[in-house]
């Protein structure tokens, strides 16, 4: 398996107690598109969508995408 960046959207929503409808609406975003993110489903990050969820929710972009490293990789 290799090394995978995560979003942590759904964590985020939840620390600030904050719902999918209220991002979705928002930050202009489709339910498609916002579930492809916070299920990590999106293969091609679209920096417009990224951009609108980070102002909607008052955040930096590391704060929504991580790096998971697996055992073993570089």
């Amino acid at each position: 398996m290799s090394n995978e960046i995560i979003f942590t959207i759904n964590e985020v929503l939840n620390e600030k107690n904050i719902s999918k409808n209220w991002l979705e609406e928002n930050a202009n975003l489709q339910r498609s598109q916002l579930n492809s993110y916070a299920n990590n489903k999106v293969k091609r990050i679209d920096l417009d969508v990224l951009a609108r969820i980070c102002i909607a929710l008052n955040v930096e972009v590391g704060d929504l995408i991580k790096l998971q490293r697996n055992k073993g990789e570089l």
